[in-house]
């Protein structure tokens, strides 16, 4: 929705993004009274926000996408080009990747170290606070796969195309009740 009300009225918050960091943040600004409805209900009253691909870059203190980008600065962190150095991978990073999960949280219930997930970014949130990261993916070095804190988590990976594992994560999240 680009209402700010309905925003205020849901249950669940998902922010999906695709594209560059500085557009994404923009298009948000854009939206009169998005960003104080988001944190309204995220920050203040606690209710289970998931932040997909870009919509989970924007949870950091900034991007560093053709320029810097101010984020929402929710998730201490900045979001860098990835890097590599084995002429065999490429960027974007694209495709299945294997998750390495880092913690427990009820989210990944039901969800173990191996499974796949379906990658497209060529940018990766490098948290500030390793307990940050819930998961991370081995593609020329540690790639944050999935980040979380209280409320809020976000999916590097997109779970609408990471076929079973992406359909138990968002059951898992739509059962969610963080104690905040």
């Amino acid at each position: 929705t680009s209402s700010p009300d309905e925003v205020l009225n849901a249950d669940r918050i998902i922010l999906p993004g695709v594209g560059a960091f500085a557009d994404c943040m923009t298009g948000l600004k854009s939206l009169d009274g998005m960003i104080d409805a988001l944190e309204e209900v995220v920050l203040k009253q606690g209710k289970p926000f998931l932040g997909i691909c870009v919509g989970m870059q924007l949870l950091a203190d900034a991007g560093l996408e053709h320029g810097r980008t101010e984020g929402l600065g929710w998730i201490s962190g900045t979001v860098d080009m990835i890097d590599v150095h084995d002429p065999t991978l490429k960027v974007p990073h694209m495709g299945w990747n294997n998750l390495d999960l880092d913690c427990n949280h009820p989210v990944l219930e039901g969800i173990e170290s191996g499974d796949h997930a379906y990658f497209v970014h060529s940018y990766h949130f490098k948290t500030a606070e390793p307990g940050n990261t819930l998961a991370h993916v081995d593609y020329a070095g540690k790639i944050t796969a999935m980040i979380g804190r209280d409320n809020i988590i976000g999916t590097q990976f997109h779970p609408e195309k990471s076929q079973e594992l992406g359909l138990k994560l968002l059951q898992n999240f739509l059962k969610w009740s963080p104690k905040v």
